[in-house]
């Protein structure tokens, strides 16, 4: 059993979720000890599994959801397996780096940490990252902000409040590692940014409470800020990253 808040726009999911980047590999795979066996725990529709694979000999993707996984991105280096974050049924002492992207929050944090200890090789690294809410421009900004704290605020999860706290108050309990500052970029159209919103955990929970879609009242809102619909802005999130090694 586990905390499922996705299998049910996995469609949306692997469509609107912003892909992290390249660099962010790149310097995780140079602390890794070597460069054979990655795991991606909480993989969702495999955006970070996929970035691994360019650095990386294997890849072993890892989410229990299996709607989410039939929506994954293929690829020859990343084996997709429906497994949870606490029971992986990986080797002891068989994974070089350990991944988790925007989903740590969601886990059974002992067991998953058990678990990582368990099959991380000795130095092997393990790295969480998440990133809250996104910059386009000013206008737009406050129009999210608003719809963020004040229309779906109320039906975050409580594990939002770590992401919110930007993982500073995660538990982590592993030697640490400083890591550069990341942000996410993408160019997206508008449409692509109310598909995103409708991925929220939120705004699906506020919809089902309310029999309203939040998102027709934020989209006329966002109409005289954005009125060609067909035109690309600029998107950014800061990456929020805990490292560490075993």
């Amino acid at each position: 059993m586990f905390k499922d808040h996705f299998s049910a726009k996995a469609t949306d999911y692997a469509r609107y979720r912003p892909n992290y980047p390249a660099e962010l590999f790149f310097w995780l795979a140079g602390i890794a000890p070597a460069r054979d066996m990655a795991w991606d725990c909480g993989t969702g529709s495999g955006q970070a599994a996929v970035g691994l694979a360019a650095h990386f000999e294997r890849v072993l993707a890892t989410d229990p959801s299996r709607k989410q996984l039939e929506h994954a991105e293929p690829h020859p280096r990343v084996d997709y397996r429906v497994a949870s974050a606490e029971v992986s049924l990986l080797d002891t002492a068989s994974i070089d780096l350990i991944t988790v992207a925007q989903a740590i929050h969601w886990f059974d944090l002992e067991k998953f940490y058990a678990e990582a200890k368990r099959v991380l090789k000795p130095g092997g690294v393990i790295a969480a990252w998440t990133y809250t809410l996104l910059d386009v421009e000013a206008g737009i900004d406050e129009l999210l902000t608003d719809f963020y704290r004040n229309v779906v605020g109320p039906y975050w999860p409580p594990e939002r409040r770590l992401v919110d706290d930007r993982y500073r108050s995660l538990p982590f309990p592993f030697d640490p590692i400083d890591a550069p500052a990341f942000e996410i970029r993408t160019e997206w159209s508008r449409d692509d940014l109310l598909g995103y919103l409708g991925t929220w955990s939120a705004t699906r929970a506020c919809m089902k409470s309310n029999g309203v879609d939040p998102l027709i009242a934020f989209g006329e809102r966002l109409r005289p800020l954005w009125p060609d619909p067909d035109r690309k802005r600029t998107l950014r999130w800061p990456l929020h990253l805990r490292a560490g090694r075993l």
